[in-house]
């Protein structure tokens, strides 16, 4: 059931009172193609301009509200029925991070993503370092170099000082206006920052210190496109897991409305069949939330610890992800999880130190 305001191409108001039992109205009462309405439904406000000429049934007046415009879900108009629906925007991963410290041949810090959808997606990707001192951070990369590689292992884009850009693969023109204009410029001209177009595919960051030195760096990928149809999925981050303050850290946001389901993995001795040296053996896995609460653990995955999130045995919900650890001693746990920051910790079991992986997959498309 909805009500609307008044008619023709100034904005009106529809407000729907309950959920639609088809995701669907029977429309009569028409809007111009080019006109403007707002939809509220069930308290989110959209902005919404009919593409086409668009009919709606009229079943009570109201003046329009006055309240900002927030676009909370999408329209779909089907102009044979003349319906209108209206459909929840899925939770998407966004903004991803990791931290670590930074070594030189294999522990450098490599970051991994997908872009996966029908178009492209813009992003900006950042190497820090000296910036990390300021929050208290020991040790921190005094100067990273970032490279980004494609699915092939191809590079097709560098830099090393955000403020100064390296012209060849993807990155065809001067970068640095572009990069102010993100909001998101790194805050020290020894850090380093791409902007991409990207196809859908693997992509790989790589953060290494200049002339071979060592540190503290994050790795970064923010989503700074308006295009919603590509999406960022499946996250990872492979470095040299140590104690104390250099343990691996990585971050992820869920955006949009409802939940999202994700299984979330710490790799260890499997790295060692890839020719990676000194993995891991053993590593452990901590989730907290936006408030740096610990809302889930886990050491050894096929051993559930209940608390937080976890509240019954995921061993069989771990294996029938697909995306079950190859080794017993790894670590996982799967979440759905409402819109907001989380951080994802890998330690060692007791003092060990080895290179590990830690990762993020998006399992909505599969339950």
């Amino acid at each position: 059931m909805f009500k609307t305001s008044s008619s023709a191409r100034h904005h009106e108001t529809f407000y729907v009172k309950k959920k639609f039992p088809s995701q669907s109205v029977r429309a009569h009462r028409s809007i111009r193609e080019g006109g403007f309405f707002n939809l509220r439904v069930l308290g989110s406000v959209l902005a919404c301009t009919a593409a086409v000429g668009l009919a709606l049934t009229a079943l009570a007046y109201e003046p329009a509200a006055s309240v900002p415009a927030r676009l909370a879900t999408s329209i779909v108009v089907n102009t044979t029925r003349q319906d209108l629906a209206a459909t929840p925007e899925a939770a998407t991963l966004s903004n991803l991070s990791a931290r670590s410290f930074v070594q030189t041949g294999d522990n450098l810090m490599i970051g991994g993503f997908i872009v996966q959808g029908p178009g492209t997606k813009r992003v900006i990707i950042r190497a820090i370092g000296p910036e990390l001192s300021q929050y208290g951070v020991p040790n921190a990369m005094a100067d990273p170099t970032l490279e980004l590689h494609d699915g092939t292992g191809a590079l097709i884009g560098r830099n090393d000082n955000w403020q100064t850009t390296i012209i060849g693969g993807i990155i065809t023109h001067d970068q640095v206006q572009d990069i102010q204009n993100s909001g998101h410029a790194p805050a020290d001209a020894r850090e380093s920052a791409i902007i991409g177009d990207l196809s859908p595919g693997n992509y790989t960051a790589i953060v290494r210190g200049v002339n071979e030195t060592t540190g503290i760096a994050l790795v970064e990928v923010y989503d700074i496109g308006t295009d919603t149809t590509s999406i960022l999925s499946n996250i990872s981050t492979r470095s040299f897991v140590q104690n104390g303050d250099n343990v691996m850290i990585g971050g992820f946001i869920v955006q949009g409305t409802g939940t999202k389901r994700v299984i979330i993995r710490a790799i260890g001795p499997e790295l060692s069949q890839y020719g990676v040296p000194t993995p891991l053996a053993d590593p452990t896995l901590e989730l907290h939330d936006g408030t740096g609460a610990l809302i889930g653990f886990n050491n050894d995955w096929q051993h559930t610890v209940i608390g937080g999130i976890i509240t019954h045995d995921q061993v069989q919900d771990i294996i029938n992800s697909g995306h079950a650890p190859s080794d017993a001693l790894e670590s996982a746990i799967i979440a759905d999880l409402p819109t907001g920051n989380y951080t994802a910790i890998v330690r060692a079991v007791n003092i060990e130190v080895g290179a590990a992986l830690v990762e993020v997959y998006d399992l909505s498309g599969s339950q």
